[in-house]
């Protein structure tokens, strides 16, 4: 059963580990990159990297789960990870729940594209408790900008 998840009250995001995630392709299949930024405190750390064959929905998912293994096994506080991709948030948090009582089928019986990566994040997310928030994208929040920055610098020349 999917979390319910209130909206963010005031200094919920104080002590918390911060996640912003993005993916981008030039060309959707075509070469594609990820981005993350993790905040904590005053520290930020910056991950990126790509794919000379991918598609953008790939690339979203390789953000969250690349930021999601950066976290440091001893750390135990909360963590909160925005995404402006409707697909990753309502994948991990609606949709899986279905997917795994159909041994990873859609509802229309059809495999789940990028199963592969699913399964990592759903392990991932199962690791920890994570709260996932939709950010909008290209509306100027600061952290999402610097995502999308990263996943750009990863797509291969």
């Amino acid at each position: 059963m999917p979390r319910k998840q209130k909206k963010l009250e005031a200094g919920a995001l104080e002590g918390a580990l911060v996640i912003y995630t993005d993916g981008a392709c030039s060309g959707n299949p075509g070469p594609g990159g990820w981005g993350a930024v993790l905040y904590h405190g005053k520290r930020s750390k910056e991950l990126f990297g790509g794919e000379k064959e991918t598609t953008n929905n790939r690339m979203e998912l390789m953000g969250a789960i690349k930021a999601l293994e950066a976290i440091k096994p001893s750390f135990q506080g909360p963590v909160i990870l925005f995404t402006d991709s409707t697909y990753v948030l309502k994948g991990i948090t609606e949709w899986i729940h279905g997917w795994k009582k159909r041994d990873w089928k859609k509802s229309d019986k059809k495999p789940v594209i990028n199963k592969d990566l699913w399964q990592k994040l759903d392990a991932l997310n199962a690791a920890r408790e994570i709260r996932w928030e939709w950010v909008k994208g290209h509306a100027g929040d600061i952290g999402n900008e610097k995502a999308d920055e990263l996943a750009r610098r990863g797509i291969p020349n």
